[in-house]
């Protein structure tokens, strides 16, 4: 019976077995077995999937919050600088529209683009692409000996801000809900706050603009190479196949030209176009 009951104990598979004999023939020996089912293991995997997910997911919040706040921050950089840089390059007060005009040229275009660019690259990696386009752009304000230069700049700033600005908009109305974007707006109205208190801190200790646009531009390149490094992040947000989930945003296939067509767009354009001037006028001139 000894030997049989040791088979049986054996045959068990369970990651421990403890077979117990006590006693004579008369005595029954009792057998421990420890199982781990199935079920279980895929529970626990589960479990350390969902957690993994919410960290990435907490993770990609705060960079695209941060990412809000560098947008804002050039933004701030001009309106206080621009005295000392238009004594700096000897023009009139009013050159300033020029440079405004440059950087509203590129914003426009890339935003257009910002969907087909985000289609076919990822919006991880147009995001670092962008990031790292208007660092470079603001070292670069700091190097150029004439002001046409900083005027051509310019456009490359604008593609910079645009794509940052479109792609996070289009990510997190996609893959979060509204309040998230409401406060994806307020970093924006965070970076615009610290910009001005950097150039202000350079103009009275340094007298001089550039080391505030380089602060800024130093501040894009880290917030590039975090994107970088976490590109992967902003793809794991993938439903299963097997639930039913409403529509996306990014799932939809209207061209320009019918999406033109609804007043609704002019309306919104309209609407966009008055506050972005205000936003310019008194942000900027004043």
């Amino acid at each position: 019976r000894g030997d049989e009951l040791g088979r049986f104990a054996n045959s068990i598979n369970s990651p421990v077995h403890t077979v117990d004999f006590r006693g004579g023939a008369r005595c029954r020996p009792r057998i421990h077995c420890q199982f781990t089912s199935r079920k279980g293991r895929t529970s626990t995997a589960m479990s350390s999937v969902a957690r993994s997910e919410r960290q990435s997911k907490f993770g990609v919040i705060i960079l695209a919050y941060i990412a809000f706040i560098a947008l804002g921050m050039p933004d701030g950089l001009l309106g206080v600088a621009w005295p000392t840089i238009r004594a700096g390059f000897g023009i009139p007060l009013d050159s300033l529209g020029a440079l405004l005009i440059a950087a509203t040229s590129g914003y426009m275009l890339s935003s257009f683009l910002s969907g087909r660019l985000i289609a076919r690259f990822g919006v991880g990696q147009v995001l670092a692409t962008s990031c790292a386009l208007t660092g470079s752009i603001l070292i670069g304000y700091t190097l150029v000996p004439n002001w046409w230069m900083m005027v051509s700049l310019g456009v490359g700033a604008g593609l910079g801000a645009g794509a940052i600005d479109a792609g996070l908009n289009t990510y997190v109305a996609t893959h979060f809900g509204e309040g998230l974007m409401q406060w994806l707006h307020a970093s924006y109205g965070i970076g615009v706050t610290l910009g001005p208190i950097i150039m202000t801190v350079a103009l009275s200790s340094l007298n001089a603009w550039r080391p505030g646009y380089l602060t800024v531009a130093a501040f894009q390149l880290v917030l590039a190479a975090s994107f970088l490094v976490t590109l992967p992040m902003w793809n794991q947000h993938a439903e299963p196949a097997d639930t039913e989930q409403p529509k996306k945003l990014t799932e939809y296939k209207t061209s320009l030209r019918e999406t033109l067509r609804q007043p609704r767009v002019w309306l919104s354009i309209g609407l966009f176009l008055i506050y972005a001037g205000a936003e310019v006028t008194l942000g900027v001139w004043a």
